[in-house]
Parts: structure tokens; C-alpha cells; sequence
């Protein structure tokens, strides 16, 4: 466990993300060939995620529910453009048992399918609008290239499919549901993400258009972090949803999907952790508190065991370290591990009226009385280093994001200094694709509220009216 096993995020940065991953036990590679095992560390994040994000959905009106994962392929070929956007990433199911299917049946890559033609069946007036419904589930994509967390066959996720009344309901679901993703990326994961939409050549396979969050991370790659989808209706004339509308007529539903994944966990190794481990915001973190007593006297086992009470009275995810290992494997664990707050207990301490609390982000040590709040002082730290985690991050996106006002300049840019690179764009995917031969660079979103910086795009010069942020992609 010791920090030695971690290779410098500077000098090999994809081989610090595989130590991270591996030396704070989040996940394993397994013999379903990339697929990977999420071991209870890692899953444990994922229900931090979890647990938060289901309450944000249901405090805006949404419902769990369960779909099948596997799809019959004539509900697949419904939609043309879903099944060709996600024919090479498909995998199919051909036999049950020892006999071969009549229909053969793909695992889910996503559920858009089978929501629609449940909605088909229980739509019939606008008294049943609006269906706003979400499910946790993992889904299957034939990756080629696979990394823990960032692309792997099977992944776990969430994904909500609603169905509307009005166009207008439901693109302001699409921008809602968008907007719930901000505030948790940078309320919670401490993750300054960007804002914005899809070009058309990225958009969502079958979308109207998408709208997208997208993060940065340390060594200058993006990650698209999550997006929400306007289907308008198209969908719904692929699989007939629809339903008597107020003038008494038949009218086709206005649809939605957005989801995001277990990538997010990538996102914050990525974009919070260190050449000791894993660093984890506290809001996000399964274990916030780690106590550490150092000797066997009774007076240390009783501080340790009165701070535990009062943290964990104050709901404060707080566990004690009551293995056998020395105190410096101890303290090194807990910093592999991310847990944002060590609290040491020891007895020379003691004997000075104190205790001593050490950050995982900065690995400042502060100690402080015996007697004191230990509740305020641990909340008010957890409230700092949450704030701080944030900042950092904002300030390094904020420093690695460019301008460029011409062609030469974002080459220079992006084979330099890769990061976020703001440029003027006049629509044309020619130019889209142009970029894309530096390096793969590719439009992340287009920015809304923002102006061109020249009114003229970066590669042919001609007019534009979109100010675009590109960068390379994970």
C-alpha cells in the first residue's frame, strides 16, 4: 500500500492512473475479456453517486424503474439511426440454451428502445404525461481499447427516459435534467465542468440534438462527463407513442434520455488525486473520517471511542483503523484510500491535551484540544477542503483552457499544451473534421451565452457565429 507502488502522475500519467486504481483497490481487470470487476472500494463510490444523484432525481419528479437488458432486434431496427450509431459497439445474444433464437437479441448498449415501446403501451392522453423515469442498470458496448472506469465493455450507469405533452415541456427537461448534472459535478465531485451542446456530427444517435457536461482533466484530456438528449419526435413515430391530446386528437409524445456513468470515477482520480493516491471530496467520499489510535492505553481507546460517537451522532461517515499494522502503514492507507480526514490519536499527544487531524488534499497537520467540538471542527475542515478541492481544479481548467484565432495557433496550442481550446467555428463538419487531424482534437461543445472571438472560423476563415471549446477526448 505504500505510495512507492505509485508511479509520478508527470512522468507516465496513463501508468499513475492504473497504479491509483489498483493501489486504492477500486477495481480489477477480470477474464471477461474488458470487463472489469468493481471491487468494494470502487462500488462504494459508485453508491455515494448513487445515493445522491436518486435523490436529485426524485426531488425533481422522477421514478425508478427495471427494463430488460436484453432487446429483440426488430425493436433495435425501429430507429435507424440509434441501431447504425451503435451497430459496431452491439453485442449479440444468439442462443438459449443449446437451441438457436428464432430472433436473435442484443444486450443493451442503452435503453431507448425498450422505453419507447413500453411507453407505446400504457400512453394513451395527455392525463398520463409526463412519464419521468429513470433506471440504474449496466449496459454493454464492444469497446475496442478498454481502461478501468473510462471505457470498458460492460459499465454501470444511469439512464432516464421521459416522454412529454409538448415540445416545450420537454426541452425544458432536457436543459433540467442537464442542470442537475452541473450542480452535482461541481457541488459534489468538486469537478468544475463545462456546459454546452453537441455539434451534429457528435450528437446522440437518433437526437434532435444533445446537450453535454464536460471536465477536464489533469493532464489536459476531456471527458465527455455526461449528456441529455432532445428526441423531439422522433422516437415516437418509430414506435407509435402516441396519445389523445387536449383538442382531442391524436398527437405523436415529445421524448427525453440522459445519463451518466461510472466514468465519473475516472473523472475524479483524474482530476483530484496525487502521486500517494486516490483524493476524494468529502461530500462524495464513503468513509470521511478514519481515526487512528496510536498505542493500547485505555485513555487512548477511550478519546477514540467518544470522537467516533459524536462523529458518527452527527452523521459523519467515521470507521476506527482497529487493524494490527504499524502507525505509518496506518496514515499511508488512509491517503491511498482518499479518506479526506485522519484523525490521530495518540497517547504523547494526549499527554499535551491534544489530537492531531491531517487533510488528505493538502496533508496539512492541525492539531487540536482534546476537548474540543470534534464535530464542528471536522465538518467546518470537510466544508474547506471541499471549497478548495473545487478551486484548485477550476483554477487549473481555468489555466489550461486557450484561445485560438487561427489554424496555426491551435495546432501549436494542442500539440504544446493540450487543454480545453476555445475557437470560432462556422458550422461546416469539413472544418470539424480538419481539426480533427490534430491530434483527434474534437468539438466538445458549442458554448451558449458566450461570443466568437473573431466572428471567423478558426480553419477557413469564413463567418461564424458558434464559439466552440475542443480538446482530445478520453
Amino acid at each position: 500500500m505504500a505510495n512507492k507502488k505509485i508511479t509520478s502522475r508527470d512522468v507516465d500519467f496513463a501508468k499513475w492512473y492504473t497504479d491509483v486504481v489498483t493501489a486504492a483497490r477500486l477495481s480489477s481487470y477480470s477474464n471477461v475479456k474488458g470487463c472489469i470487476i468493481l471491487e468494494p472500494n470502487g462500488y462504494a463510490i459508485w453508491e455515494m453517486i448513487q445515493k445522491t444523484l436518486d435523490k436529485m432525481f426524485k426531488e425533481t419528479g422522477h421514478r425508478n424503474v427495471a427494463m430488460p437488458m436484453l432487446i429483440p432486434e426488430n425493436l433495435m431496427n425501429k430507429e435507424s439511426e440509434l441501431i447504425n450509431g451503435f451497430a459496431p459497439e452491439v453485442a449479440w445474444v444468439t442462443m438459449g440454451g443449446s437451441k438457436n433464437l428464432e430472433e436473435r437479441m442484443c444486450i443493451r448498449p442503452t435503453s431507448e428502445t425498450l422505453f419507447s415501446d413500453y411507453y407505446a403501451s400504457v400512453v394513451n392522453s395527455y392525463r398520463d404525461l409526463p412519464l419521468k423515469y429513470n433506471q440504474w442498470c449496466s449496459v454493454m458496448r464492444w469497446e475496442k481499447e478498454t481502461r478501468p472506469f473510462l471505457r470498458s465493455r460492460e459499465f454501470w450507469w444511469q439512464e432516464g427516459h421521459t416522454v412529454h405533452e409538448t415540445k416545450e415541456e420537454a426541452e425544458q427537461e432536457t436543459r433540467d435534467m442537464l442542470n442537475v448534472y452541473k450542480k452535482f459535478f461541481w457541488e459534489y465531485l468538486a469537478i468544475p465542468a463545462i456546459t454546452g451542446r453537441k455539434t451534429d456530427k457528435e450528437k446522440f444517435a437518433g437526437a434532435e440534438y444533445t446537450l453535454t457536461i464536460e471536465s477536464l482533466m489533469y493532464n489536459g484530456v476531456s471527458l465527455q462527463s455526461g449528456t441529455s438528449h432532445y428526441f423531439g419526435q422522433k422516437f415516437s413515430k418509430a414506435y407509435d407513442i402516441k396519445f389523445l391530446n387536449r383538442n382531442n386528437e391524436l398527437e405523436n409524445a415529445y421524448q427525453t434520455s440522459w445519463g451518466v456513468s461510472s466514468r465519473m470515477i475516472g473523472a475524479l482520480i483524474m482530476v483530484h488525486s496525487d502521486d500517494d493516491g486516490l483524493v476524494l471530496p468529502p461530500k462524495i467520499a464513503p468513509v470521511q473520517a478514519r481515526i487512528i489510535p496510536i498505542g493500547d492505553s485505555s485513555e487512548v481507546w477511550d478519546v477514540t471511542d467518544d470522537i467516533y460517537k459524536k462523529l458518527n451522532a452527527a452523521n459523519i461517515a467515521v470507521e476506527i483503523d482497529k487493524t494490527e499494522k504499524s502507525p505509518g502503514f496506518k496514515f499511508a492507507e488512509a491517503e491511498v484510500l482518499g479518506i479526506p480526514v485522519r484523525i490521530e490519536v495518540g497517547a504523547r499527544d494526549l499527554e499535551r491535551g491534544v489530537i492531531t487531524l491531517v487533510r488528505r488534499d493538502t496533508k496539512e497537520k492541525i492539531e487540536v484540544a482534546a476537548e474540543a467540538d470534534i464535530v464542528t471542527i471536522v465538518n467546518d475542515l470537510m466544508q474547506v477542503m471541499q471549497n478548495d478541492m473545487l478551486k484548485r481544479a477550476k483554477d487549473r481548467r481555468d489555466n489550461m483552457t486557450y484561445e485560438a484565432r487561427s489554424l496555426s495557433e491551435f495546432e501549436n496550442i494542442m500539440n504544446n499544451t493540450p487543454g480545453f481550446i476555445k475557437a470560432d467555428w462556422c458550422g461546416d463538419e469539413n472544418c470539424e473534421l480538419r481539426i480533427k487531424e490534430i491530434r483527434g482534437t474534437k468539438s466538445r461543445c458549442i458554448m451558449e451565452g458566450e461570443k466568437p472571438l473573431t466572428g471567423k472560423c478558426v480553419v477557413c476563415g469564413k463567418d461564424a457565429d458558434k464559439l466552440v471549446t475542443w480538446g482530445i477526448q478520453y
